[in-house]
């Protein structure tokens, strides 16, 4: 299992211990509040038997003292013409207000049902209530507390991520540096012996591949210096670009490998770019499909422009890439081959994305059949 796959396994474990935790405290809220519910409707009932004692009995004080006890659960009684009687633990403005008054018992009748108060000589009145400000707190409680916590773990993600993309990207620019100038010294060498070998063996193929190889590992560490710090981009020839890079990489490559470039553009100018650098990233993607196909296939790189941007597009018939993996291949570590690394599509999308403010992403992918792998570059307005 590697890093991502088990990333993932402990995000779902943390969102299904949060669904728990927030299950847990709904059913018990919810079991709180009926349990209080409860308790309310006997206030109201003990409210109106106290109400209806005061009409047949001499204990007044007592009575009172019932009636007076309800300090929390708003009631409207009203008599057997729905006339408002009296009412207790309503606010100010609605104890004021006739019409108002008639609303909140209209929103009681629908909430509960009434307590009837059976009175002498066949008088029947009607007690209303609904639940008290702290019930009804209560009930919302729950969803805010969990607004809250996802709100807290929002910005405690977002705060974290942050600072990781940070130290990533301190990573990215001392390794980086690092590694340009540990080739710097072997690269100058080799640079010597290359002009020697050129001067005593002139014109041969061996001292010409020989020289274009040690050009190469001078670019490539230009590239990773290039990496560490912010490069320079010019409008150049896209084409050409595409064309070097695939001829050096024709003879690389197997042989069985057809490798390709189809410029359908009409020139493609105006397109900002680091040659050093895109040309790696091109080079990225075509070594890619080349493993892809195991020693025999077909690879294009082919150039297509709209009126707003130019479209790199490399095409394989190699293995193909699953669905799930189409976000997940341009994250660092992520390989599919025993001794790889899983830097070059990271290094790919850094500096498309980055430094070109530009877009790669899997096109499209069928496994069996190959991939097309697309960079988006915007021309300058």
């Amino acid at each position: 299992m590697n890093i991502y796959r088990k990333r993932l396994l402990w995000k779902v474990l943390l969102l299904i211990f949060a669904v728990v935790i927030g299950l847990g405290s709904l059913f018990y809220t919810h079991d709180l509040v009926d349990r209080l519910k409860e308790e309310e409707r006997k206030k109201a009932e003990q409210w109106a038997e106290a109400t209806r004692r005061l009409v047949i009995s001499d204990d007044f004080e007592f009575l009172f003292s019932i009636i007076e006890d309800n300090t929390t659960v708003p009631v409207i009684l009203i008599d057997e013409e729905e006339s408002i009687l009296s009412h207790r633990n309503l606010p100010a403005a609605l104890a004021t207000d006739t019409l108002a008054l008639v609303r909140e018992l209209k929103r009681m009748a629908k909430r509960n049902e009434p307590i009837s108060i059976e009175l002498p000589n066949g008088i029947v009145n009607h007690l209303y209530y609904r639940e008290s400000t702290l019930l009804r707190q209560l009930r919302i409680y729950p969803y805010v507390q969990i607004a809250v916590i996802l709100l807290f773990i929002l910005v405690a993600y977002v705060a974290f991520s942050a600072s990781r993309m940070a130290e990533q990207n301190q990573v990215w620019v001392g390794l980086s540096r690092e590694t340009a100038h540990q080739l710097g010294t072997p690269t100058s060498s080799l640079s010597a012996w290359s002009e020697i070998i050129s001067s005593r063996y002139p014109g041969t193929d061996i001292a010409e591949e020989l020289s274009a190889d040690v050009e190469r590992l001078s670019r490539v560490a230009e590239r990773f210096s290039l990496i560490g710090s912010r490069p320079k981009l010019h409008q150049e020839d896209l084409p050409a670009l595409a064309q070097t890079t695939a001829d050096y990489l024709r003879k690389r490559i197997a042989s069985t490998i057809d490798l390709r470039v189809q410029n359908e553009t009409t020139g493609c100018t105006g397109i900002p770019f680091n040659p050093v650098l895109l040309g790696w990233v091109i080079e990225n993607l075509v070594k890619n499909s080349a493993d892809a196909m195991k020693g025999s296939g077909a690879i294009t790189v082919r150039l297509t422009e709209s009126s707003s941007e130019a479209m790199i597009d490399v095409e394989d018939t190699g293995k193909g890439i699953p669905r799930k993996d189409f976000k997940t291949i341009f994250k660092p570590g992520y390989t599919t081959r025993e001794r790889g690394w899983g830097l070059g599509l990271s290094l790919s999308k850094r500096i498309i994305e980055d430094y070109h403010k530009g877009k790669i992403f899997v096109l499209r992918s069928e496994p069996g059949i190959g991939s097309c792998m697309r960079i988006l570059l915007k021309k300058k307005n």
